[in-house]
C-alpha cells in the first residue's frame, strides 16, 4: 500500500507542469552556474599549475556548484511539497483517505517515498552536470560521491519537513511559504548562535548548512548522516501525529 501511495505521488508530480517547470529551470541555472565556474578554473588553471597541492577542479567547480545546487533546491523544494497534502484536504479527498483502512503511517510514508523519488531523479540529472567533466579531466569521485550523498540526504530533510508544513493547512501557497521559512531558518541558525559561545555548539549541530559542508569537502561522518536521517524521522512522525489526530473524532 505505500508503494502505491509512493506511485501516485510520483504520477502526479510528473503529470504536473509545475514540476516539470522547476525541474527546467533548476536544470538550466545549474548548467549556467556550472559553465561559469568552470570558466573561472579554466582562467586561473595556469597560476594553480605552479601551486604545489593545488585545489582541483573538483574543490573549485564540482563543490561549488554542488553548494550552489541546495540553496536553489531550497527555494522550488517548498514548490513541489506545499500540494501534497494541503491539496488533499483542499478538494476533500484527505477525509477519503482517513475513512480507508490505511494508517496514517503509510499515507505520510507513501507520500514521503514519492517526494524522495521525484527528487532522487532531479538529483540524477544534477549529478550528470558534474560527471560530464570525466570525459576529458579527473575527478575525485570520493569528494564527488559525498557531495552528492550531502545533496541527497539535505533534499531528503526538505522533503520531510515540507511533508510535515503541508499537512498542517489546507492552503498550498501558505505550506509553501511555511516550508521556506522553516528551511531557511534551519539553514541559517547557527548565525544566531555566532555571538553566544555557548549557544554556538548547539545552533551547530542544528544547522542544515554545516553538515552539508562538511560532506562537500569530501568528509564523510556517521554524525552528518545521523543528523539528516533525524530530522527526517523527527517530522515524519510529526506528520503522522497530526493526520492522526485529524482522524480522531472530535
Amino acid at each position: 500500500m505505500i508503494l502505491a501511495i509512493a506511485r501516485r505521488e510520483l504520477r502526479s508530480l510528473f503529470l504536473s507542469p509545475l514540476a516539470w517547470t522547476i525541474l527546467a529551470v533548476v536544470e538550466f541555472i545549474l548548467a549556467w552556474l556550472f559553465l561559469s565556474q568552470l570558466q573561472t578554473y579554466l582562467d586561473w588553471a595556469p597560476r594553480l599549475a605552479g601551486i604545489e597541492d593545488a585545489p582541483g577542479v573538483t574543490d573549485l567547480v564540482v563543490a561549488p556548484v554542488l553548494g550552489n545546487a541546495a540553496v536553489v533546491l531550497l527555494l522550488v523544494v517548498p514548490l513541489i511539497t506545499m500540494r501534497t497534502l494541503a491539496e488533499e484536504r483542499r478538494a476533500r479527498t484527505l477525509t477519503l483517505l482517513f475513512s480507508s483502512p490505511i494508517s496514517m503511517t503509510q499515507i505520510v510514508l507513501g507520500k514521503y517515498l514519492g517526494l524522495l523519488g521525484f527528487f532522487t531523479l532531479m538529483l540524477l540529472v544534477i549529478a550528470l552536470i558534474p560527471l560530464s567533466l570525466l570525459l576529458g579531466i579527473h575527478l575525485d569521485l570520493g569528494k564527488l560521491a559525498a557531495g552528492l550523498l550531502g545533496l541527497e540526504l539535505i533534499l531528503g530533510a526538505f522533503a520531510a519537513i515540507g511533508l510535515f508544513i503541508s499537512c498542517l493547512t489546507s492552503q498550498p501557497g501558505v505550506a509553501a511559504v511555511g516550508t521556506f521559512g522553516a528551511l531557511l531558518l534551519l539553514w541559517i541558525l547557527d548565525w544566531a548562535g555566532a555571538a553566544d559561545t555557548r549557544a554556538s555548539g548547539l545552533m551547530h549541530y542544528l544547522s542544515l548548512l554545516r553538515h552539508y559542508e562538511s560532506l562537500l569537502k569530501g568528509l564523510f561522518s556517521s554524525t552528518d548522516v545521523a543528523y539528516y536521517l533525524l530530522v527526517i524521522v523527527t517530522f515524519l512522525v510529526l506528520a503522522v501525529q497530526r493526520l492522526d489526530a485529524q482522524r480522531l473524532p472530535h
